[in-house]
């Protein structure tokens, strides 16, 4: 479900300067910063670097159970 919400300017601004850099739309930016936000709070000792590679883990396709024989 999509909810509006009003952001600061300057907010709004930065994420289209990233969006148009990592090729995302400025929605999906904020919400990236915002995953990004979320794990560093629930897991203060993480480095950026793996919090990085959880959210690009998160969007790989499962490979699935791998088969013997």
């Amino acid at each position: 479900m999509a909810v509006n919400v009003k952001l600061p300017e300057e907010l709004v601004n930065q994420a289209k300067h990233y969006a148009r850099v990592e090729h995302r739309s400025v929605p999906k930016q904020i919400e990236y910063w915002s995953q990004i936000g979320k794990i560093a709070a629930e897991n203060p000792d993480l480095p950026f670097s793996v919090i990085r590679e959880i959210l690009i883990a998160d969007q790989e396709e499962a490979i699935g159970e791998y088969q013997f024989g």
